[in-house]
């Protein structure tokens, strides 16, 4: 018997068109995962796997958009407000975008609204603010919890749903393999969280300190993780070098992360060996005893 696959796409910003590889990879392979999870942009990756687009299919659709810098002024300026009142919801804060606007510009058609429309199940997480916890959704509607997922502090507003104060779901879970550990026999684990350079940023603005700070926060909450539980795979595609909002150098990100496709590829047939190892030697037990 084949054994399933399950994958958790981390948090990172921009980092996580990374994600495409791993997406293209499995599908090089013929695996379709029973079970997908996701932090920020991992989630949003997820959501377009799961929804059924291929890695091809996401990998050209985020090239049509993010390669054209008109194509991105056009979609940022139909996510500007719909009315002054709007605007000023909350407060002044100009530095904090609608972040559910933002997505219903750039999302792929393909992802649907709800849930239940996914051909593949998915947990999504974002972090309860006011709760103090994590928060994970499986149902209901999508869009706001990709919305919820992605909001990253000080450059998204927070989202509001079921009452709850909603921000970026790295903030708790940065790679979270360990919602669906038992959701599959192999699990996948793409971490794109990345850590502070000085070879790239000598003199971080206080922005790069900010989200650096983060990136070891989040860096700490997966180690310690990680020596709970580990995935059966764990892939890390060298992706440091990119802030956070470095959309739009898609082309040099994927030229400099397409190694983990194969790297990921090695570890799926190592993988497999060892469940396949794992249950003859079950099953010569079961036999002999």
């Amino acid at each position: 018997m084949s054994p399933t696959f399950g994958i958790a796409f981390g948090g990172g910003g921009a980092r996580g068109l990374a994600h495409i590889h791993a997406i293209e990879a499995l599908d090089e392979l013929g695996i379709k995962p029973v079970a997908i999870a996701g932090s920020s942009i991992g989630a949003i990756m997820g959501a377009g796997m799961a929804s059924g687009m291929t890695g091809k299919n996401i990998h050209a659709y985020a090239r049509s958009i993010l390669g054209r810098p008109a194509e991105v002024a056009t979609r940022m300026w139909r996510a500007r407000p719909g009315t002054f009142t709007e605007a000023l919801q909350g407060g002044l804060r100009v530095s904090q975008f609608n972040v559910e606007r933002i997505l219903r510009a750039f999302l792929p058609d393909a992802i649907p609204e709800s849930f239940a429309e996914l051909k593949i199940p998915l947990k999504v997480t974002a972090t309860d603010f006011f709760g103090h916890k994590l928060a994970v959704f499986a149902d209901g509607d999508l869009h706001s919890a990709l919305a919820a997922s992605a909001a990253i502090p000080a450059v998204f507003r927070p989202v509001m749903r079921d009452g709850r104060l909603l921000i970026d779901g790295g903030i708790y879970n940065p790679v979270p393999f360990d919602l669906i550990e038992t959701d599959a026999d192999i699990i996948i684990a793409v971490d794109v969280v990345g850590a502070p350079t000085e070879a790239e940023r000598k003199h971080p603005t206080s922005v790069d300190l900010m989200f650096g700070a983060t990136q070891l926060m989040m860096q700490s909450i997966i180690a310690n993780k990680l020596n709970q539980c580990q995935p059966d795979i764990l892939i890390r595609p060298a992706v440091s070098k990119y802030r956070v909002l470095d959309f739009m150098k898609i082309d040099a990100l994927l030229a400099e992360t397409a190694d983990i496709k194969d790297e990921l590829k090695r570890e799926i047939d190592r993988a497999i060996e060892a469940y396949i190892g794992a249950a003859k030697a079950k099953r010569s037990k079961q036999l002999s005893g």
